[in-house]
């Protein structure tokens, strides 16, 4: 496994105070245009982030998303997902609260609320809520932070629940915002456990069909259920997962193309020319100097 070694990667063991390491899977801290120094550019991380914009506004770009963030917005950021905050305002002031995946109920959405798991790490990037849900958010995170303020084990644990509930409603109200309520909880299920295999798997395997058998369906099935869920087809979802990847290579890497190449299953430099002409109608070169202008702060 080759390592990129030029990548900027947050990790939550090296953020947390040395006291608090050993006993919680979370960080709290207020936000102003100083602490967000070391976010702006682009970076991953090994945890969640959740961001709460009190007052001010700033620009989140999120792999090839970008979201103006006014508040109240509030962002949740995912491990391994590639962001940047930028254009922050004189008058920034925020709430970050860094977790760990066990706070996220990972487990539980992918079980007992697998329909509302889909796609939900592009979801929740950037939340804006009605007032009513803006003003129970608030709540809930000075619960959290007084709770942190003074932290015994009993307090502790009253923290953690307090971030749950946070992003269960989060989770509820992007999933009806965007229309997901009509869907079959099987469509959903079949359509996350898709994700779950292309995960593991977009490296080596490339064809709906394979996908389709693992998932003991049709191809045509497979694509019918992507395209009313995601509005994408199977195979654009494939496609888009690798290109998401190369991007995060050619930006934050220092492979080499014929290295890229080979770590994302192509046989050679020139199938990743060919792959990336034929979705972007450019070179690799001309995308990876597009992607460094593009983050330039």
């Amino acid at each position: 496994m080759l390592i990129m070694a030029s990548m900027i990667v947050y990790h939550l063991k090296d953020i947390q105070y040395k006291a608090e390491r050993a006993i919680t899977p979370f960080h709290i801290f207020d936000l102003d245009r100083e602490a967000l120094a070391a976010y702006r550019e682009p970076h991953t991380k090994d945890h969640f982030c959740l961001l709460f914009v009190k007052k001010g506004r700033l620009n989140l770009h999120v792999e090839d998303r970008r979201y103006t963030v006014n508040a109240p917005h509030i962002c949740v950021i995912f491990p391994g997902q590639l962001s940047s905050k930028e254009l922050l305002s004189d008058d920034f002031e925020g709430k970050l609260i860094l977790f760990d995946e066990v706070l996220f109920c990972s487990d539980i959405l992918k079980n007992e609320l697998s329909i509302y798991n889909y796609n939900i790490s592009v979801k929740l990037n950037h939340i804006e809520l009605p007032e009513a849900e803006t003003s129970e958010i608030e709540m809930l995170l000075e619960q959290v932070e007084k709770s942190y303020q003074d932290l015994t084990s009993i307090k502790k644990e009253q923290a953690r629940f307090y971030i749950k509930i946070i992003l269960l409603k989060l989770v509820e109200f992007v999933h009806t915002k965007w229309g997901n309520s009509q869907l079959s909880n099987e469509n959903a299920k079949i359509y996350g456990k898709f994700l779950e295999l292309l995960e593991r798997h977009y490296k080596t395997e490339r064809t709906v069909g394979w996908y389709a058998e693992k998932l003991q369906l049709s191809p045509k099935k497979l694509n019918e259920i992507t395209r009313k869920i995601a509005g994408l087809t199977s195979i654009e979802t494939i496609h888009a997962r690798i290109m998401n990847e190369i991007k995060q290579l050619l930006l934050l890497s220092n492979y080499s193309h014929k290295e890229i190449a080979f770590e994302l299953g192509f046989n050679s430099p020139a199938a990743l020319n060919k792959f990336v002409r034929a979705k972007l109608d450019e070179t690799p070169t001309n995308l990876q100097q597009q992607l460094a202008q593009m983050y330039k702060t």
